[in-house]
């Protein structure tokens, strides 16, 4: 499969400056990492204490030049609307005072912590293997005191008392200067909201949004946690089709242009849930084109688009064939992000886009640790709900992917990190691509390689089955699954994946990954997968199967 469209570059990455009568210098942009100096320098003084009250506001480039955001109270729930400000939250606002002694919140003493150091070995920029960071890895050590010491901007006194709904002020500026690096949203108000992770903020989004009865619209086969969250709070899901691109757009408009609300049994949707990058389970990614079209549907019908995108940075080399040298890698940091598909929330002039990022799939998923970008009015909201159910993420996980990525790395060591993620993805994906073509039979099973994300998606020829059109389709996945763990080897039958559940199924599909085992094992894993195939498909080497 083709890699998708990409943007063309974008050169603009230095502004040119007059600073005497004569001479010029070339400074960088606050759009890249090397420009993140000097815009800390122009934010004035951090405030980074104990709770300290904080916003992307601070620490975001000036844009006056750009729009404002649409407003969404047409779309908030009741309960959204419902919540108020934490009293004891806000009063937090007044620690920043000089001289003030506080005895009004109830924040520990750090003298109470047990915790006095904690020290954490790390990769060094350039060196990211596991053997590498063994031998010329690097220890940092994280101490109770390190701010007033003047050795970092974030400590364990700081990182482990009560905090904002934002996140705490060190991991937000950092955040935010990577979104604004990556995607530069193009309207003036967005923000940014640390989180506990993208199914936190998942849950918060649809009490944010939805009402009981409601439906959302996703891809047919979906993240079957974002249908599982749903469920309980009275949200339906409905599938829209999908090709080698993801979603179709055509189909999406169809659907919303024909909504009858009572046939249907609910009122018309206006929220939206993508995964566009290396989808799961489909392994799909919307291209640049795509992702215009699907936008401008969203626009149309005053859709909310739910961008959830833990994948993005696994976007790969294009898939060269078993015989053929990889592609190489980009060479830049430039280079890099232009090879990106744009996001949604890049194209997003309207602030219809929540986009939800993670550290989950390029860092550790147990940091649980992730956060929104949406507009300032929809970041108020969901702080709001924040503030009265996970406050904040775990502050061991704050300082400690602080001190890696703000002051070990750094903006541009985590951009080199991302490269080299995308190496070993890449690598991985064509082994498994590798023993699908060696192994599994051409008349049964067929399968696009993926363009991002960790997961291979299978189709099988499930009419070939000699009992198809006499059993159910799921009935005979079951049997290909059962078959598969009995060969010792797990894969996801597609329709755990189905955003609409109980509806019957005319194709199958499993779920392959390939972000877990070794590439030895992965290749092992497709050999039994194809012996359990064959056997419930009474298939023999070398024998024609017929429809």
């Amino acid at each position: 499969m083709a890699p998708p469209s990409k943007d063309p570059p974008n050169h603009q990455d230095a502004d040119v400056r007059a600073v005497t009568d004569t001479p010029t210098v070339e400074l960088p942009s606050a759009l890249t990492c090397a420009g993140v100096p000097a815009r800390r320098l122009k934010s004035g003084v951090f405030n980074g204490g104990v709770a300290a009250a904080t916003s992307s506001e601070f620490f975001k480039s000036k844009s006056l030049w750009k729009p404002l955001a649409n407003k969404w109270d047409h779309r908030l729930s009741k309960e959204s609307k419902s919540r108020k400000a934490s009293s004891l939250k806000g009063a937090a606002k007044y620690l920043a005072k000089p001289g003030i002694i506080s005895l009004g919140g109830g924040l520990p003493s750090s003298d109470y912590f047990p915790f006095e150091h904690i020290e954490i070995r790390v990769p060094t920029v350039g060196q990211f293997s596991e053997e590498e960071t063994k031998i010329n890895g690097q220890d940092v050590r994280i101490g109770k005191h390190d701010v007033p010491e003047g050795k970092s901007a974030f400590d364990l006194a700081i990182a482990l008392n009560y905090g904002q709904g934002t996140g705490s002020a060190q991991m937000l500026r950092f955040v935010t200067e990577h979104t604004e690096i990556v995607h530069n949203p193009p309207y003036q108000d967005w923000q940014c909201i640390v989180d506990v992770g993208s199914t936190y903020a998942l849950d918060t989004l649809y009490r944010m949004f939805c009402e009981r009865g409601d439906y959302v619209i996703s891809e047919e086969y979906t993240f079957a946690t974002a249908v599982e969250t749903a469920a309980p709070l009275g949200v339906k899901f409905l599938g829209v089709k999908i090709d080698d691109e993801g979603l179709i757009p055509e189909d999406l408009d169809q659907l919303l242009e024909n909504w009858d609300d009572q046939a249907r049994g609910g009122r018309k949707p206006y929220v939206l849930y993508t995964v566009p990058s290396g989808q799961n389970p489909t392994g799909s990614t919307q291209g640049r084109v795509r992702r215009q079209e699907i936008y401008r549907v969203a626009q149309k019908h005053d859709l909310l688009i739910i961008e959830d995108e833990p994948y993005y940075f696994l976007q790969m080399q294009p898939y060269t064939g078993p015989n053929a040298p990889p592609a190489p890698l980009p060479a830049t940091h430039e280079e890099f992000l232009n090879s990106l598909v744009p996001s949604l929330l890049k194209m997003d002039v309207d602030g219809r886009v929540i986009r939800m990022d993670s550290f989950s799939k390029v860092i550790s998923p147990g940091s649980r640790l992730g956060w929104i970008t949406a507009t300032s009015q929809i970041c108020e909201r969901f702080i709001r709900n924040c503030e009265v159910s996970a406050q904040n993420p775990s502050g061991f996980s704050q300082v400690i992917l602080h001190r890696l990525l703000d002051e070990h790395w750094g903006h541009a060591g985590y951009l080199d990190w991302l490269i080299f993620i995308r190496k070993e993805y890449t690598q991985r994906r064509d082994i498994i691509l590798q023993a699908c073509e060696k192994y599994l039979p051409k008349e049964l099973a067929s399968w696009n390689p993926p363009a991002a994300g960790m997961f291979q998606w299978i189709k099988i020829a499930v009419e070939k089955h000699p009992d198809f059109g006499k059993r159910e389709v799921v009935d005979i996945e079951d049997d290909i699954f059962q078959a598969s763990v009995g060969e010792c080897v797990l894969l996801s039958p597609g329709s755990w994946f189905a955003a609409e559940r109980g509806v019957k199924h005319t194709a199958l599909f499993f779920r392959a990954t390939f972000a877990a085992a070794a590439g030895p094992d992965m290749t092992e894993a497709i050999r039994r997968f194809s012996v359990a195939l064959k056997r419930v498909f009474k298939w023999e080497e070398n024998e024609q199967i017929s429809v």
